[in-house]
């Protein structure tokens, strides 16, 4: 008989339940035990685990990984998924499988490099990906510059923190000055350009922005299954079109993502 697998998850986006709930239906058969931690006591990743816990705050990185460590040799995890402090966790992956836990995570230059996304967009131009016009801006001056040459293009601007994931610090500069529209509704990430400006001015510290132009729907997120050996054997696109949400295996969506996934060795 097969003995089960403990898996961790470390602060997980909250769709991964779905996740979880494939991993416990694997054609194996094979027991899986879920642990799962995080900063947010109401996320759905902690009450669809088996065992959950909240993780403690404001560890560095090098702490987070002695945390890491001790949680996987007390709680006996065999599989450490890692999304909080990836690139911490991957720089000493030696040290887990030295107390029975399996890392499955990129190698350590493969992380450094979309961990920041000018470092990223370079990096895949050079492989034959082709990547929207992008500026990186720190100054108020910088952002007014990159704009006006998107907008002389017929562009809407839209602008990002350099590093980060999951839409945060995301909006879309706009010409109007502020008004009750910008009250109606539904929080929205349109915000008058002007106001972003005197924002910049005001403020005691640069920032890391990326101007770019916001692309038309659908967004397309490829997820690829992607082996040791750099050789992916599974890719799929999931699209965004307004509310609507399906899936693609449309080869102008997945054959960059291959290109990429291959490329840099984005295992797993």
């Amino acid at each position: 008989m097969l003995s089960r697998v403990r898996v961790w998850l470390n602060r997980t986006y909250a769709e991964n339940v779905f996740f979880m709930d494939q991993l416990r239906r694997n054609p194996s058969d094979r027991a899986v035990e879920i642990h799962a931690t995080h900063g947010d006591a109401d996320s759905p990743v902690l009450a669809a685990a088996d065992t959950a816990e909240l993780e403690p705050e404001g560890l560095s990185p090098a702490a987070y990984v002695e945390f890491a460590l001790d949680q996987c040799q007390r709680r006996g995890i065999d599989v450490f998924v890692p999304r909080l402090h990836q690139a911490a966790s991957v720089a000493h992956r030696a040290d887990f499988p030295a107390i029975g836990t399996a890392l499955p995570a990129p190698p350590p230059q493969a992380v450094a490099v979309f961990h920041d996304k000018v470092i990223a967009y370079e990096a895949v131009q050079a492989v034959g990906v082709p990547v929207p016009p992008w500026w990186r801006v720190r100054t108020a001056d910088e952002l007014v510059a990159a704009v006006e040459e998107l907008e002389a293009d017929g562009h809407k601007a839209c602008f990002k923190p350099a590093s980060g994931a999951g839409g945060v610090g995301f909006r879309v500069g706009t010409r109007p000055p502020f008004s009750l529209a910008h009250l109606n509704g539904f929080p929205s990430p349109y915000v008058p350009l002007d106001m972003v400006v005197e924002a910049l001015e005001q403020a005691d510290e640069q920032v890391d922005w990326l101007v770019m132009p916001r692309l038309e729907q659908p967004e397309v997120s490829v997820d690829t299954l992607t082996g040791t050996d750099n050789r992916v054997r599974l890719a799929i696109g999931r699209t965004k079109n307004g509310r609507r949400r399906g899936f693609t295996l449309d080869e102008r969506w997945l054959e960059p993502a291959r290109l990429i996934a291959e490329g840099f060795g984005l295992h797993y």
